[in-house]
């Protein structure tokens, strides 16, 4: 199939060529930026979620849930859960994505399970142009699952316009999440197996947290819930899908419109960023000057900074 049709079945939300045209982008697949090119347009209209918090905090059930309670209020939902990546494939580790089996049938649903291949940051490099092929695709919500990986996974409040911070009792340190530095990006809290014991604990530390922050101290700024849920058997869900949508409303058109705006300075940076490192890679030389400068700073015969203005200084030549 044609990459011009690949993209023309996809904004038509065909679900095979929807899946293609992420393969594509994933990959970085010859043609791949002229399909962003043509789908960058029609993005822009989903609510784009974020689901984060440790190993074991019931993630991927609480999204199943949720894509569940989105369904059944007649919207659309595509899924990007990014797990570990397999040192055999390359590909996701947990792309079975047993738990979401029921959806398999329903093409109001799409699920996409991404490896990070080695990234941190709790995302895949190819997860924002998944979302934005599933916005462009015309799905009303797309729910983005982190690999729970901790105090790294700071990156989906760059990319996400709600992000839902899940905390659960019980996994040996009750507030590990906000230990872990990512309190801030938080813009609802979830203690999910609320029939654990410490459950109360947890409340209580998230909402001192909360309170200490400084954004409870400006007026008129978003408190983020603390919402109770049973992921397993659906309890609190409708209450989470509720929260999420005051949180787009709190934000209107100017607040997500500077969100979005973070979102794609941070991506035009790292494709800069990219850019620039490949033009080094490919000039002649410039891997052997780069590991003699790298050799210098190491013995203490350059500094960091100066290397880093001669590696500019033969890019830009």
């Amino acid at each position: 199939m044609a990459l011009e049709d690949i993209v023309r079945r996809a904004l038509a939300r065909e679900v095979r060529a929807v899946s293609r045209l992420i393969s594509i982008i994933e990959d970085r697949l010859e043609g791949f930026e002229r399909a962003y090119a043509e789908i960058y347009p029609h993005t822009g209209r989903a609510h784009i979620i974020g689901i984060t918090g440790p190993p074991g905090s019931g993630k991927s059930t609480l999204v199943d849930k949720l894509a569940m309670e989105y369904r059944k209020r007649g919207l659309t939902v595509g899924v990007v859960a990014v797990d570990p990546t397999s040192p055999f494939s390359g590909g996701a580790l947990l792309g079975d994505r047993l738990r979401m089996q029921r959806h398999v049938l329903d093409d109001g649903v799409f699920i996409r399970s991404m490896g990070t291949r080695g990234r941190l940051g709790g995302l895949s490099r190819a997860t924002s142009g998944a979302v934005d092929v599933l916005d462009a695709a015309g799905y009303d919500v797309v729910l983005i699952e982190t690999v729970g990986v901790g105090q790294s996974e700071v990156e989906i409040a760059s990319l996400a316009d709600t992000v839902v911070l899940i905390q659960v009792p019980g996994l040996g340190d009750d507030i590990q999440v906000i230990k872990a530095g990512i309190m801030e990006i938080g813009d609802l809290f979830v203690v999910n197996k609320k029939d654990r014991p410490g459950v109360e604990r947890v409340m209580a530390e998230i909402r001192t947290a909360l309170e200490l922050s400084e954004m409870s101290c400006v007026e008129g700024s978003w408190v983020p819930p603390i919402l109770l849920t049973m992921a397993e058997t659906g309890e609190g869900v409708a209450e989470v899908v509720d929260a999420c949508g005051e949180h787009l409303k709190h934000l209107g058109e100017e607040g997500l419109a500077e969100r979005r705006l973070r979102r794609a300075r941070a991506e035009t940076m790292e494709i800069a960023s990219q850019r620039i490192w490949q033009g080094l890679s490919e000039r002649p030389g410039a891997s052997e000057e780069a590991q003699r400068l790298a050799e210098a700073v190491a013995a203490r015969k350059a500094d960091p900074y100066s290397a880093a203005a001669a590696l500019y200084r033969l890019l830009v030549q």
